[in-house]
């Protein structure tokens, strides 16, 4: 999706207020994977149990969620927000000079998240898996891989929690309100 634009529409009419953007899955994707990680960090090898029913649901939420990045609308689409290196170097360039584009779906840092996020999850519950099968029960490097997946997701929820701060600064909108309404105002 290329940047918004200020303006009136063809026909002399004024945009709507706000439009449509993030639709339900994406949204209870988005949610539920944010409470259950944390659910799983935090009960690492205190509560085995709910640690490893944690990781499952969120590979079964990936697996969608993956699923959903080539058949859901348009902006829950990896096709809408997976960017070339150069995209996102020049969008962060733009950051750092506080003239970074609108975007209405992800812009090109919040498609590289996207990514990232997947693939350190992806890691992090497939460690987790191989942790209980009999060919790597009590391999000390996939559980020190699993380890640290898991850390290096939380580093990128800090900098993602940190880009979608300035991003809402900057563009003087809450994009956290829009992850849980759906909506985004139209310019």
């Amino acid at each position: 999706m290329s940047a918004i634009n200020d303006g009136i529409e063809a026909g002399g009419e004024t945009p709507p207020a706000s439009v449509k953007v993030w639709d339900p899955f994406v949204r209870v994707f988005h949610w539920s994977l944010v409470g259950l990680f944390l659910l799983a960090y935090a009960t690492g090898d205190e509560i085995e149990n709910v640690h490893i029913a944690a990781g499952y649901t969120i590979a079964g939420l990936l697996a969608l969620r993956i699923a959903w990045g080539f058949v859901g609308p348009r902006n829950a689409r990896f096709s809408d927000f997976v960017r070339s290196p150069r995209a996102v170097l020049a969008y962060m360039r733009d950051v750092a000079l506080l003239r970074a584009p609108r975007y209405l779906g992800h812009n090109p840092a919040g498609g590289t998240m996207v990514v990232a996020l997947i693939v350190t999850l992806i890691v992090t519950c497939s460690t987790g898996y191989m942790m209980t099968t009999g060919t790597f029960w009590g391999a000390k490097w996939v559980e020190e891989m699993h380890e640290a997946f898991a850390n290096l997701t939380i580093g990128l929820v800090v900098v993602h929690v940190l880009g979608v701060l300035l991003a809402s600064f900057e563009h003087s909108e809450n994009l956290v309100k829009a992850m849980i309404t759906g909506r985004k105002r139209a310019s």
